[in-house]
């Protein structure tokens, strides 16, 4: 059995028992109205006590359930108005609809309930309703609540929900990297180690059998064995420094992917393969390139990113461009992601600066070490 503490759906936080507490304005407007008639004060206590149930089971409920309890908590809502100049169940209406999540029933109860409310209202100031023209103001920012807070729930939910999803979806691109790479370790291990072994394995084999029968053929066949293992060793070392440093051309790859996954839309201008740069520095730019894609697209609301590759004859320049809200200059050095990309460049002797003007820039500028190293040289 549920407890009452878990009556409301989840997502909707403690709203619903703060809203409890204006239950008790109903019975004002019900006493107002039939102080001299009993029947008809039985009548609109009869009313909130469906509201509120109704209320209750559409937050418990799933599927049309919900739909047929909303449908009644409408009709309720609207004979309140009519009777007793009571309207504010609309806003516990409009408050729970912004909670339906299927684009249909959304749009459908709200259009409803919207209508339905500016009918009730305009009836009231025909009839000239004292009770209801005394409370005009409340009215106005009640039916202001009915048209925003619907749409304004709904699209809420709507952005944790994609939020979500996109967490998702970068957990599953993770995922499938880190299984492309360890296939594509295995492929190399196999075609370079595996094949480098069999063949020192062979090699040792005829080696022993020729040691006594022919010993000059026996050690051409371990000289061979030599130098396939030191062929191995060094395809091996080349391996693991591939590993452990992260090409930006494969980089840029992921970014797009990511951004893909966000649904913004990526442009590139330059040459992705950078030939001039060292490996370390190449993993820095990366680690950066990562970092300062992850703030667009968790930040900045753009929907177009760009990534602007400029070599030099020294120097190397990368600008990652967004159209979104923009970083503000106050918020430039504050961030624990931008102050570890200004620690990691200065590791490289790079350095990084911030342009905000229509979205914001991050200008990323690194030396070109062999380029740096030829010019030395030229120069003595």
């Amino acid at each position: 059995m549920q407890k009452w503490h878990h009556i409301f759906h989840k997502s909707t936080g403690l709203s619903p028992y703060v809203w409890v507490v204006f239950y008790i304005l109903p019975f004002y407007f019900i006493f107002r109205f039939s102080s001299v008639d009993q029947n008809q004060w039985i009548f609109g206590v009869i009313m909130i006590a469906i509201f509120f149930t109704c209320y209750v089971l559409s937050f418990k409920s799933k599927g049309w359930v919900v739909y047929f309890w909303t449908s009644v908590q409408i009709l309720v809502s609207i004979t309140m108005t009519l009777l007793f100049g009571y309207m504010y169940f609309a806003l516990f209406l409009a408050f729970f609809i912004g909670n339906i999540q299927k684009r249909a029933g959304f749009f459908t109860f709200y259009s409803i309930h919207l209508l339905t409310t500016i009918v009730a209202i305009n009836y009231e100031l025909i009839t000239g309703n004292p009770v209801f023209i005394a409370q005009l103001p409340f009215v106005l920012v009640s039916m202001i609540a009915v048209v925003l807070l619907p749409a304004t729930t709904y699209n809420r939910n709507n952005q944790d929900k994609l939020q979500g999803q996109l967490e998702d979806a970068n957990k599953r691109i993770s995922e499938l990297v880190k299984m492309e790479e360890r296939h594509r370790i295995a492929r190399d291990l196999h075609d370079t180690l595996g094949q480098k072994l069999s063949l020192i394995g062979l090699k040792s084999d005829l080696a022993g059998k020729l040691i006594h029968k022919n010993p000059a053929q026996a050690v051409i066949e371990i000289n061979d064995v030599r130098q396939t293992a030191r062929s191995a060793l060094k395809e091996v070392r080349e391996m693991v420094t591939q590993m452990r440093g992260i090409r930006f051309e494969d980089e840029l790859i992921r970014i797009q992917q990511f951004l893909q996954a966000a649904e913004i839309e990526f442009q590139l201008e330059g040459n992705p393969k950078l030939t001039n740069t060292s490996l370390i520095t190449e993993n820095v730019l990366s680690m950066c390139l990562k970092e300062a894609v992850t703030n667009v697209v968790k930040h900045s609301g753009a929907t177009v990113c760009r990534v602007f590759i400029e070599p030099s004859r020294t120097d190397l320049v990368i600008r990652v461009q967004d159209n979104g809200a923009g970083i503000g200059v106050m918020n430039q050095h504050k961030g624990h992601g931008l102050q570890g990309m200004r620690e990691r460049l200065e590791f490289v002797n790079g350095s990084m600066d911030i342009v905000v003007d229509e979205g914001t820039t991050i200008v990323i500028k690194v030396p070109n070490v062999f380029m740096q190293a030829e010019l030395e040289v030229e120069g003595q």
